[in-house]
Formats: C-alpha cells, sequence, structure tokens
C-alpha cells in the first residue's frame, strides 16, 4: 500500500493490527510522509528482509523479547539465543521482530519514535 504526500518514499514494515505501527501511520499521515507499508507476516517478507536487517542494526535490536510471541515459545526456543537462532525465530515468527522497521534507504530504524523519526525522515 503506498501512501503518497512526498517525493521520497520510505518503507514500513510491521503487522497491521499492533498498536505501535498504528502511532507510526498516524505520524506519518500528521506529517505529510509519503510511505510504503508492508506486512512482514507474509510469507517470505521478513525471512528476504532479514539478512540485511541483521547487518544493519544487530540481532539483538532486532528481536523482540518483550512480546507476547516471545512469552508462547518453549523454554527450549528461548534457551541459548545466538544470531543463527534468532535469525531463524524471527524468519519463522516474524511477529518475534520489534516493529515498525523503518527503512528510509539511508538508515533502519527500529521501533517507534516520533522525535527521531523527524529528525530521519523529514531531514
Amino acid at each position: 500500500m503506498l501512501y503518497s504526500a512526498r517525493e521520497m518514499t520510505v518503507r514500513l514494515f510491521g503487522i497491521k493490527n499492533c498498536s505501535t505501527m498504528k502511532k507510526a501511520f498516524d505520524w506519518f499521515e500528521a506529517n505529510g510522509v509519503a510511505y510504503e507499508f508492508i506486512d512482514y507476516k507474509k510469507e517470505g517478507v521478513a525471512e528476504s528482509h532479514l539478512p540485511d536487517w541483521n547487518h544493519r542494526v544487530g540481532w539483538k535490536t532486532l528481536l523482540n523479547t518483550r512480546g507476547l510471541m516471545w512469552k508462547k515459545l518453549s523454554d527450549d526456543e528461548r534457551a541459548d539465543v545466538d544470531e543463527a537462532r534468532a535469525l531463524a525465530l524471527m524468519a519463522r515468527y516474524p511477529a518475534l521482530i520489534k516493529r515498525p522497521v523503518l527503512d528510509t534507504g539511508k538508515n533502519l530504524l527500529i521501533g517507534f519514535d516520533a522525535d527521531r523519526y523527524a529528525r530521519e525522515v523529514k531531514a
């Protein structure tokens, strides 16, 4: 889905029915910033982007260990998480990826922060 209001289009990845994503959607609309929303629960989207995202910000930044999905994992799945295991878990369960993931083309921002969005996106 493409929302246009400016020339520069950024890509916003996440899960549509997430309260944090709603904050990001509202910020983009209120600030008239064009963005493309990609729901990373769709097959292959998260897995295909994880290597790049990991390279840019690191798996520890991407992995959401505070959310409901993390709590639903078995003790075995949560044990001894390293880079390879974390990436495999996020590929299997995209809800484990912190959201939103905002790719400005230059930077990758994880999580919603209105002030940072204003600095990075509107610059």
